[in-house]
């Protein structure tokens, strides 16, 4: 599996491994993940969007300090201007994270696992990390588009080390919103970087370092996958993923595992750990 696994994404910036998840597994954390939206808040409905750039993320400290909590953030189409909702609260949550990872036990066990383990020891990891979590929701109707991007954007290490883990927990198609790729685009170099504000005085907490590139939509290829699959992504890889405008919902689990043997996690990276509370090492190798 290793030469298998390194090849593919050496080749095309990502990888697919079917049946990565068990149906027993696949269903567990689907019902976890629709109970998400019970422990919403009600008072403060925060929106996240990757298509705005106005979006209120950049700006608020509710996201900013996200990184090792639970917090919930929802579609746009889903919020009314006073922010009440517009549709039932079960579809309305764009996503929840960014530490689902640590402190949900279901989704806990999923990424410490053997399996993950053994997946993170073939791709050569020394000491892997877990930086974030999000349980994605992409329900019918109101599941927006995710614009094209590289992960890099947002975890960034030097040398390039972040892999993210995406799980459909649901089968992802055309219709309903599946990944697509531009193959061999993790060669190319990080294209820009979401970082913290260096100017402590302007209202925009985090800020992109140079405008978005323009990605011509005929370089993509479409990857849609069954349930339980994961798709191994290169942190440099361009990958983005539609508006779901089917009937059916298309709920995905995701983390991303940086090195952090001899390799620098970026210290204006959006993302910061607290001091005591570092990203929860995989494994040292001997």
């Amino acid at each position: 599996m290793r030469n298998l696994l390194i090849n593919q994404i050496l080749e095309d910036g990502y990888a697919v491994l079917d049946d990565f998840l068990t149906p027993e597994e696949v269903t567990e954390l689907l019902e976890a993940g629709q109970n998400l939206h019970k422990d919403a808040p009600k008072e403060e409905r925060k929106v996240f969007s990757t298509v705005n750039a106005t979006s209120t993320q950049s700006k608020d400290r509710y996201f900013l300090e996200s990184g090792d909590k639970v917090r919930y953030f929802f579609e746009e189409g889903a919020i009314g201007e006073n922010g009440e909702l517009q549709v039932d609260p079960s579809v309305a949550l764009n996503k929840v994270g960014h530490a689902l990872h640590i402190d949900h036990p279901t989704f806990s066990a999923i990424t410490c696992s053997n399996r993950v383990k053994e997946v993170c020891w073939q791709l050569g990891f020394q000491k892997p990390a877990v930086a974030q979590s999000m349980y994605i929701f992409k329900n019918p109707g109101v599941g927006g588009e995710v614009k094209s991007h590289q992960d890099a954007t947002y975890l960034y290490t030097e040398p390039t080390s972040t892999i993210g883990f995406w799980i459909p927990l649901e089968d992802a198609t055309l219709q309903n919103g599946c990944l697509h790729f531009i193959k061999g685009s993790h060669r190319s170099g990080v294209h820009r970087r979401y970082i913290r504000n260096p100017d402590e005085s302007s209202d925009e907490l985090l800020i992109y370092d140079r405008p978005a590139p323009l990605y011509p939509q005929s370089n993509f290829t479409a990857v849609p996958v069954s349930a339980g699959s994961l798709v191994l992504i290169h942190s440099q890889a361009v990958h983005r993923s539609d508006a779901n405008r089917s009937d059916r919902s298309r709920h995905a689990y995701t983390f991303h595992v940086i090195e952090t043997e001899n390799c620098e996690y970026a210290k204006d990276n959006w993302l910061q750990p607290p001091e005591d509370r570092p990203f929860p090492v995989l494994y040292e190798r001997d």
